[in-house]
């Protein structure tokens, strides 16, 4: 087992358990945005680009391990560098927002909650039944 997948770290039993989750296609490129972060998982290896996409937060896979990207294609994303993976967050007060965010290991989108604990730490979470049960992992700054 690599140290990648996201199902088993973040979203482990919620594709089982969720009748509101939904599909997704992942995207091969990046929107054009102005102000750019990047932000990697807590196991080093993924890095994920967060920009402003139209007024949304949105955020990309910009750098993978071979690993990981294998973890990803065997869950159904051939390509997991250029894969959408937060997708529409809007804010909802200061330093939180809530949207999608699309698990490339399942093949599947789940309600999110992004909150901005520290200037250089992000916690994301994963949920289900509208946000009663949610797993979560702290990504940090690049």
């Amino acid at each position: 087992m690599t140290k990648f997948s996201f199902s088993r770290h973040l979203m482990i039993g919620l594709a089982m358990l969720s009748p509101f989750s939904v599909s997704a296609q992942p995207v091969e490129s990046p929107p054009a945005a102005q102000s750019r972060t990047f932000w990697v998982n807590p196991y080093n290896d993924v890095k994920v680009e967060i920009a402003d996409c139209s007024g949304k937060l949105c955020g990309w896979v910009a750098w993978a391990t071979p690993e990981a990207d294998q973890e990803a294609r065997d869950g159904g994303t051939p390509k997991l560098v250029g894969t959408e993976l937060l997708q529409d967050y809007k804010p909802t007060g200061p330093n939180s927002w809530q949207g999608r965010v699309f698990v490339p290991d399942m093949g599947r989108t789940f309600y999110s909650t992004i909150a901005l604990v520290q200037p250089d730490t992000l916690k994301i979470s994963g949920c289900i039944m509208g946000g009663l049960i949610c797993k979560s992992q702290v990504w940090h700054r690049a």
